[in-house]
């Protein structure tokens, strides 16, 4: 069993409660947390790719992750103070509405810088460059893909381990080339594509709800 803070496991402790059939996946979803957590102690950033309802997925972690999830995130005293001493009526606006964030940027998300690396270079490494350009040593590349076996996915998680970055994959239950590629790699135990997503949904929500909890409660 992976150490982990207890408030903390009580998300994980949720999530099974809710999904029995990801039991045999909590060391796994454990261990992905702590790489994510390494990762943003150290000011680090998550790239996440996908296909189909996959790149759906990675969209919807970034929105957890990049504004408040289930918490209002308000922003530290000494930077709110910072907006308004840079302009008091804008600063005031922002100090009131910004949340805290957690970086992460999802890969199929820029049409233009795709479709132009597609069009002039080799379609299936589009993930790859973007992780080529954002990725440095210390930040994590997550890659969601049902069969495990997405080769643009792949690029970018060899890439990523290229570039110091570590890898995790999210995949259904079948052997795949990413499981092999992976620092941590959480197999639902589904093998058809809808229902493996069905799965990854609660799970990243487990994972960013963690996250929230451990980088914008504050503990007295």
């Amino acid at each position: 069993m992976l150490e982990l803070e207890k408030r903390l496991l009580k998300h994980i402790e949720l999530l099974l409660e809710r999904y029995p059939s990801l039991k045999i996946v909590k060391d796994d979803i454990i261990g992905a947390y702590l790489l994510l957590e390494e990762c943003y102690e150290n000011h680090g950033k998550l790239l996440v790719a996908g296909n189909g309802g996959s790149a759906a997925d990675a969209e919807h972690i970034v929105g957890e992750l990049m504004k408040g999830f289930k918490m209002p995130r308000k922003l530290k005293i000494n930077f709110a103070e910072k907006l308004v001493a840079e302009n008091q009526e804008l600063g005031t606006v922002l100090a009131e509405n910004l949340q805290g964030a957690l970086p992460a940027i999802a890969l199929d998300g820029h049409p233009a810088l795709s479709t132009a690396y597609m069009n002039d270079c080799e379609p299936l490494l589009c993930f790859a460059q973007q992780v080529n350009g954002y990725g440095k040593v210390g930040d994590v590349f997550l890659g969601i893909s049902t069969s495990g076996n997405s080769k643009n996915v792949l690029y970018a998680a060899t890439t990523a381990h290229a570039k110091g970055l570590k890898v995790i994959g999210l995949t259904g239950a079948k052997e795949s080339k990413l499981i092999d590629m992976s620092d941590v790699c959480i197999r639902v135990p589904q093998i058809e594509t809808y229902m493996i997503q069905e799965l990854h949904l609660p799970i990243y929500h487990c994972l960013c709800l963690m996250l929230e909890d451990k980088f914008f409660t504050e503990i007295t």
